[in-house]
């Protein structure tokens, strides 16, 4: 079994900015999803093995930047500009089928413990 460990997750106020890493080993496709209470799971952002491909949902383009060092097996996002509507429980998940860098959760074979991100007003 894949392991992956979210973190940087936590209590911020509105317009402030967090920054969550994910450990991983291995050349996956990487991406963020969130879910926030009574709400489904969504794709946040995801980013190829390469870091040549990145794709945003609409809700956080412009303030939310997925990146990956994969010298140091972790992959970011750091998140600008934080709106109380941020707040959700953020997955890490890695699809080893490195295709391209999707939103849609059914791709991705391991996935993350979850990391709190709370935003307050």
């Amino acid at each position: 079994q894949v392991q992956l460990l979210e973190s940087g997750g936590g209590f911020v106020q509105a317009g402030g900015s967090l920054r969550l890493s994910c450990a991983v080993s291995g050349r996956y496709t990487m991406g963020w999803f969130r879910q926030a209470p009574g709400k489904e799971r969504e794709g946040v952002a995801a980013i190829t093995w390469s870091g040549g491909s990145t794709n945003y949902a609409e809700s956080v383009k412009g303030r939310f930047t997925i990146s990956r060092d994969n010298a140091r097996d972790t992959v970011y996002l750091q998140m600008n500009s934080l709106k109380p509507e941020d707040t959700a429980v953020y997955y890490c998940a890695a699809d080893r089928h490195l295709g391209s860098a999707l939103l849609r959760s059914d791709p991705y074979d391991y996935w993350g413990q979850g990391t709190q991100v709370t935003v307050s007003s």
